[in-house]
């Protein structure tokens, strides 16, 4: 047993390594990249990987490994993005909602039972269709479709502790609604929503990937990983490596945050 714990921890250690790893390339990714990612060239469009190009070339003669890497930063960045301003919204209105209850609880928690009444991408598409294409329409659509699930899972965190003895005693004494939020109810909730926050990422990277695919989201010369598999899919029986080498970066990105995921949700012991 002992050894099969120490098998796990090191297995776990190399996802959140190589995960840290990822995100490290996408943020240096201007000082890797060995060619100007918007950079046109004709006479070298549609070429084969190569020493010279690592990756190959796109339709028109753009280094493909330097779009990747450039891609990385708006895809995965703009997928943190997302979480973050999501984070910003559902954790306050989770947790002031599960800890004051009364009228405001129970029309936030009809307002969201509509929102998650309808899958995400569901929401995500007709929200970018209605606003048009762009990264900041985009951004605004995956965001209305994910606070919700945010403020119900720490909603649900918070009436589960409020109850309990040690808050009792924070009330007694006289403590503001801030401070028990801030010192007793925030530390139980940062770990279930710092899991979900992981897995959800590499879903919210595939929600910006198949928008900018089908022109809602970044737009050319943008390199966005979506927006890329886009421009490539006319050249798939000439030049397959363009969609095969973007199709296997996008899988890797949200295999790995997945994996992190569920290696968080075992460390933090999260149900569900």
């Amino acid at each position: 047993m002992k050894m099969f714990r120490q098998m796990y921890w090191t297995h776990s250690r190399t996802l959140l390594f190589i995960l840290f790893a990822f995100f490290l390339v996408i943020l240096t990714a201007p000082l890797l990249a060995p060619y100007d990612p918007l950079q046109i060239n004709m006479n070298e469009r549609l070429l084969k990987p190569s020493a010279e190009h690592f990756f190959g070339t796109d339709y028109l003669g753009r280094d493909l490994f330097s779009r990747i890497l450039a891609g990385g930063q708006v895809t995965v960045g703009t997928s943190i993005l997302v979480l973050g301003i999501v984070l910003l919204i559902g954790v306050p209105l989770g947790m002031f909602s599960g800890f004051v209850g009364g009228r405001f609880d129970r029309y936030l928690m009809r307002i969201i039972d509509a929102f998650l009444a309808f899958p995400d991408f569901i929401v995500a598409i007709v929200l970018s269709g209605i606003l048009g294409p762009g990264m900041l329409n985009l951004i605004f659509a995956i965001v209305v479709a994910k606070w919700g699930s945010y403020v119900r899972l720490v909603r649900s965190t918070v009436l589960s502790e409020r109850e309990k003895d040690y808050i009792l005693m924070a009330v007694v004494n006289g403590l503001s609604t801030f401070q028990i939020i801030r010192k007793h109810l925030l530390p139980h909730v940062v770990g279930n929503v710092f899991v979900l926050a992981t897995l959800d990422l590499g879903k919210i990277i595939l929600l910006i990937a198949s928008l900018s695919y089908i022109g809602l989201g970044a737009q050319p010369p943008t390199p966005e990983w979506g927006a890329m598999l886009n421009e490539s899919t006319p050249y798939f029986h000439t030049s397959p490596y363009l969609m095969f080498i973007l199709g296997i970066a996008i899988m890797f990105t949200v295999l790995v945050s997945n994996l992190a995921g569920d290696v968080l949700r075992d460390r933090f012991d999260v149900k569900g």
